[in-house]
């Protein structure tokens, strides 16, 4: 689903820098890296966006709007990248499940992170599919600000 024409994003300045605090804030909350952060900053994104499981992220907005997906998240929501920065986090849930995952956005913001969610999500096309074993964590600017939540995991299976 992801076009790399006409410049990857993983390679655009302010993409760098969100890879990083993402990455940061991780470490921070779980105490341990996400990926090998071999490498200056720029190799870090693009291995971050090349990765094999999936890597979402949004802001802080009333209604948070995602500002990241590596490749691996793009292909199970099946979006195209450009696509899925103009939407709302909560619309890849079905209505049903949306209150449960406010529940857990809640419960991420008062914790720092969650390592223990499930649920089900849904794609463009329709196709839903239960994420497992998923990690949540508050994304942190350099001065400790919340700036937004990231999530990741690499187990899901249809249904």
């Amino acid at each position: 689903m992801y076009d790399e024409t006409p410049s990857p994003p993983f390679r655009q300045t302010d993409w760098v820098q969100r890879t990083a605090r993402m990455l940061d804030s991780y470490r921070h909350w779980l105490g341990h890296e996400l990926i090998d952060r071999g490498g200056d900053e720029l190799a870090q994104s693009e291995r971050l966006f090349q990765a094999p499981f999936v890597v979402v992220a949004h802001g802080v907005q009333a209604d948070p709007i995602f500002n990241y997906a590596n490749r691996q998240a793009l292909e199970l929501w099946e979006m195209e990248l450009t696509t899925l920065l103009a939407t709302p986090s909560r619309m890849t849930a079905e209505p049903v499940h949306r209150q449960e995952r406010e529940r857990l956005l809640e419960r991420t913001a008062r914790q720092g992170f969650v390592d223990d969610y499930q649920g089900i999500r849904i794609s463009v096309s329709g196709r839903r599919f239960r994420i497992e074993r998923a990690i949540v964590w508050n994304v942190l600017d350099v001065t400790g600000r919340k700036i937004g939540q990231a999530a990741t995991f690499s187990s899901w299976h249809d249904l």
